[in-house]
């Protein structure tokens, strides 16, 4: 019988690592990790390699003894550790919707499962309030080299749909109707929720609030690049000294 389970569980207690920050570390599954901990499943050699070379751990020693907690940290004597006297600050887990599980989120986005399975980021947000993160995927979030590209990431709050109404117009929201998932600008009339993009060649899309599933207000962006920040009064400014430029040279 091994004892990967048993040592990796010890592991991550020593470290003070939740299963999802583990998982993240080795590209696992949060439940795949559950299984091997719980001994319901055995681990591919290449994870036992990763895992073993992360922590500079022999594979023989994870594999055929329980390593002590000494040896984890490499420390002889007195069992206190500094580690296990810092208080640890706990960030709570995001669930992200990617590219590649959009479709099954649209679908499951209601299983409690099948949430805990897709990739967090950890962020010091109030714990008792409901966040989500979506991965752009498109440029309708774009106007004129400014906006979201592919790749961004904003992290939503949940609206209850009987506060929607309530919500200012223009604010970033990203929602789910019967079969898509939808980032835009929210303007409200009274009968109908319009969403739009700031790429003007996109259309609005227009719904009534009985066929939306969930919405999300953006809250916090990540982007891969350093956002321009000129502000419109800016650019006209800019345009103005062009102008002037223009007809200094006509009159020189």
């Amino acid at each position: 019988m091994s004892f990967f389970g048993k040592n990796i569980k010890k592991i991550r207690s020593v470290k003070g690592l939740s299963q999802q920050a583990f998982a993240e570390l080795f590209d696992l599954k949060r439940g795949t990790l559950g299984a091997y901990e719980e001994g319901r499943s055995e681990p591919r050699i290449e994870t036992i390699i990763k895992i073993a070379n992360h922590f500079s751990i022999k594979i023989d020693t994870l594999l055929t003894s329980e390593i002590t907690v000494n040896e984890l940290l490499k420390f002889k004597g007195d069992l206190t550790t500094y580690a296990q006297n810092v208080k640890q600050e706990q960030f709570s887990p995001i669930p992200c919707i990617t590219e590649n599980n959009t479709v099954d989120y649209v679908s499951h986005y209601n299983n409690e499962s099948f949430i805990k399975e897709l990739p967090a980021i950890h962020l010091p947000v109030n714990p008792t309030k409901e966040f989500r993160g979506l991965t752009i995927s498109n440029l309708e979030m774009t106007n004129h080299d400014k906006g979201f590209y592919p790749k961004d990431i904003v992290i939503g709050e949940k609206v209850p749909n009987t506060v929607i109404k309530k919500l200012n117009n223009g604010e970033l929201v990203f929602i789910l109707t019967e079969d898509k998932l939808i980032f835009r600008r929210l303007y409200i009339t009274k009968s109908q929720l319009i969403l739009r993009a700031d790429h003007k060649n996109i259309e609005d899309l227009k719904f009534t609030i009985s066929e939306i599933k969930e919405l999300w207000k953006v809250r916090y962006v990540f982007c891969r690049r350093i956002p321009e920040f000129t502000s419109d009064f800016q650019d006209k400014l800019s345009m103005i000294e062009e102008e002037l430029l223009k007809m200094k040279e006509k009159l020189g």
